[in-house]
């Protein structure tokens, strides 16, 4: 049988995720959610003084409208995941280096993981967005434990040098909030978005 507890919620077909994720997309395909993929490419840059919420919540709005400015229908998904600690945003490494200096600097210590998601209605431009925020806390590595994950790979292309869903489980002692934010899609959030999103003037509810 075909979930729709998600599919059930999109106002305007095609489902469109606005995402080179490989992690959004298998947390869809989970789903049983029909989407096709149009990815973005916008610069994906911090800006000074900006508000880590905010930050987050920008990028998924750019992302989103971006995409939706290429189809007529649809409904677009745009997401961006970041992690803060002391202050902090923490995207992706630019290197095996810079992974290693993130994992010792989130090792036995609890950090937030920020992911800001939007879905915008193609035909209107009605949109909606919002933050999720999970905290998380990382066993204490030694220096070798961190630079044989890092040396595996899989670090490189995570915000914060970890991936909660593969190796990085290893790495993770405990999660305050949720699970699925930290991957990269909290997917009630997604349907709080998508039930409000119908709601609006020209939705269908």
């Amino acid at each position: 049988m075909v979930c729709r507890l998600v599919s059930g919620l999109v106002d305007e077909r095609p489902f469109i995720l606005a995402s080179s994720s490989p992690r959004r997309h298998r947390i869809l395909s989970g789903l049983d959610l029909d989407f096709v993929v149009d990815r973005p490419g916008i610069v994906e840059l911090a800006r000074d003084g900006e508000d880590p919420g905010e930050h987050v919540a920008r990028l998924s709005r750019e992302k989103a409208l971006v995409v939706a400015g290429r189809h007529d229908r649809g409904t677009v998904l745009g997401a961006d995941t970041a992690v803060l600690i002391d202050g902090t945003l923490l995207g992706k490494p630019a290197g095996p280096e810079e992974a290693i200096e993130m994992l010792g600097r989130l090792s036995g210590r609890w950090h937030e993981v920020l992911t800001g998601l939007t879905v915008v209605r193609c035909s209107d431009r009605a949109r909606v967005s919002a933050v999720e925020t999970t905290r998380v806390l990382v066993r204490r590595l030694g220096d070798e434990e961190i630079r044989e994950y890092v040396g595996g790979g899989e670090p490189l292309d995570k915000a914060g040098s970890y991936g909660i869903q593969e190796c990085g489980a290893a790495v993770v002692e405990r999660v305050d909030g949720c699970f699925y934010n930290v991957v990269g899609l909290p997917v009630a959030r997604l349907c709080r978005a998508l039930e409000e999103l119908r709601g609006t003037p020209g939705g269908s509810a």
